[in-house]
């Protein structure tokens, strides 16, 4: 089972000619579950999400509008099977400017319910302690949707962080869980030895950035599983080539490939 987590940059730099960028790489991708952040919808109906799904002929879910100029910003969850039940849950702090969610999904593939957490966590340097409230929170929705007899819970997202931050080391088990008995494991170097870099200085959009070279997109798969239900097989990196001389995102994209049964 192939899925895709990426950050589609909303509607910053040449947006209109990334379009199709995007969509042809999610073709050639041909992922069976797709994560999107960043991804936005227009007060007049246009929603970016549901076009891509539409051309996909793919079934969707979408974390709330809230309107900024006329446009929205958020998650949402693609699927070539039929999703059964989603909910979106805003994360700590709900007072603040800026609004994260995580967007969780139940996909129903051949009897067998796959549940997917799809978010977005505060991207400030500094602001460290804030995602581990968020990692926390996210970890609380992974608890209720898993079943330790079924598919593990698949979380995936631009989660901000590299990989040996105080937050990733919440989610992979390097620090206490915070939910005893419930760690994620990090399909990225169960299957390569190199960094992973997703937000890349050779990526023409992140030009002079403060802090290049950094994973910052994940896809996390819960543990404990039924072995080998859900182990990474294949994890690999898209959207770092150019389409028609356009690169789609200023992130690329990380995709993996689980196994199924």
């Amino acid at each position: 089972m192939r899925v895709v987590t990426w950050n589609l940059w909303w509607r910053f730099g040449p947006w209109e000619e990334r379009q199709p960028a995007i969509l042809t790489t999610l073709e050639n991708i041909d992922a069976d579950i797709i994560c999107l952040q960043e991804v936005w919808s227009e007060e007049n109906g246009v929603d970016q999400a549901a076009e891509i799904a539409a051309k996909l002929n793919m079934h969707h879910v979408r974390t709330p509008e809230h309107w900024y100029q006329g446009h929205s910003f958020g998650n949402a969850i693609l699927s070539k099977f039929p999703i059964q039940e989603s909910s979106s849950h805003q994360l700590p702090p709900l007072d603040g400017p800026g609004r994260r969610y995580a967007l969780t999904a139940k996909i129903l593939r051949e009897e067998k319910l796959i549940p997917v957490v799809c978010t977005h966590l505060d991207h400030r340097f500094d602001l460290s302690s804030v995602r581990q409230t968020q990692v926390k929170a996210v970890l609380e929705l992974v608890d209720e949707l898993r079943d330790l007899n079924g598919f593990p819970v698949v979380l995936a997202g631009d989660f901000n962080s590299i990989p040996t931050s105080d937050e990733i080391r919440l989610l992979t088990g390097e620090s206490p869980p915070p939910i005893p008995g419930l760690v994620m494991s990090d399909a990225w170097p169960q299957c390569q030895e190199g960094p992973g870099y997703t937000w890349d200085r050779n990526n023409p959009y992140v030009i002079n950035p403060a802090w290049p070279q950094r994973r910052l997109d994940y896809i996390f798969i819960s543990w404990p599983r039924p072995k080998p239900l859900g182990n990474p097989t294949a994890t690999y990196l898209a959207g770092d080539k150019p389409i028609n001389g356009v690169i789609a995102s200023d992130h690329y994209a990380v995709v993996s490939d689980l196994h199924w049964e």
